[in-house]
Parts: C-alpha cells; structure tokens; sequence
C-alpha cells in the first residue's frame, strides 16, 4: 500500500539514522553517517546497472548504492509532486493535499506549511542539508521554497519543465532564483 510504503521508508530512514548516530556516539567515531537520497523522476527498475542493466552503465550511482543501503520495495506516485511531498512529509499525498496534480507555475499555494520536513529532522541532528534538482513543491511565496523548508541550499529548479538557461517553464514563467540559492 502506497501510504504503509512511503511511510515505512521514511521511518525506516530515520531509525537507521538514529541506530548509526547511536552507535557512533558509543564508539570512539565521532563522524555522522552520509546520507544521499536519489529521487529521479520516470527511472525504471533495470535503468541502474547495479540492478543488472547492460544498457546503461551507471558506474558512480553503482558505487554509492553498494558502499551503503539500497531501499527496493517502495513506491511512488505517477506524479512527481505528490512523490516528492510524501518523502520529505512521510505521509500519503492525500494527507497532505498533493494527491491529484503538480505544482503549475501559475499556483499559489504548494506543500503545506505547517507540515515538518524531513530536512528539518536532519538540521536538528546536526547535519547539513543540500538539494540538488527539481523541487516541484511549491514557489509562489519564498516560505514555500527549498531554503525556508529546511535546505540549507538548493541548486535546481523550483517546477518541472523548466529550462536551465533561460530559467523559464514550459508555461513561459519566468521563475526566479531564492535569494538563498547557490
């Protein structure tokens, strides 16, 4: 079930956290664990070569995946919106009223914010907190963006379908960068 799924990972991703930090402080390493969380829209299941695609090599993700925890059996929203939402809250898009469309340019409104980000779990352990890509969850307010939601940085985009260089959507809206972007 979608709802046990998304929230299962992210629990799952906050006691590993907790279970290393634990057993760090006990041990004479005072180094907090990495931790990268890839996020990519429309990638199948065989387009990693360490899942055994021939295809496409994937040599760095390869790399990252066997030194640490691949997470398997969870599942998304057709939708990168409701996906992206759901990670970073750990509840069912329909919890937090993403559950049917993504953020358009011409919207007001995005992720709600009175809901706490898993970024802002990690600041609170003492981590640093970077976003690299599409954040697709809201912009219409600078409270909505990636550095008021727990992100100390963000390099990216904050809609899909944006383009890199003229920083215009597929909408023609202009979107411009947050004052705390790299």
């Amino acid at each position: 079930m979608l709802t046990n799924g998304i929230h299962f990972l992210i629990l799952l991703l906050i006691e590993l956290l907790l279970f290393t930090t634990i057993s760090q402080s006990q041990s004479t390493c005072s180094q907090k664990p990495n931790i990268i969380f890839i996020v990519a829209d429309d990638v199948g299941w065989n387009d990693f070569s360490f899942h055994g695609s021939p295809q496409i090599p994937t040599p760095n993700i390869d790399s990252l995946a066997l030194s640490g925890i691949i997470l398997n059996n969870y599942y998304a929203s057709p939708l990168c919106t409701p996906t992206r939402g759901a990670i970073l809250t750990g509840k069912h898009p329909i919890h937090i009223r993403l559950q049917h469309y993504v953020v358009l340019g011409g919207m007001v409104d995005g992720l709600p914010l009175e809901e706490k980000l898993f970024p802002e779990y990690l600041k609170e352990l003492g981590y640093a907190t970077h976003l690299v890509g599409k954040w697709h969850l809201g912009h219409a307010r600078r409270l909505y963006t990636p550095t008021f939601r727990g992100f100390d940085s963000h390099y990216g985009n904050w809609l899909g379908k944006q383009d890199h260089y003229s920083h215009f959507n597929k909408e023609n809206v202009a979107v411009q960068p947050d004052s705390k972007s790299v």
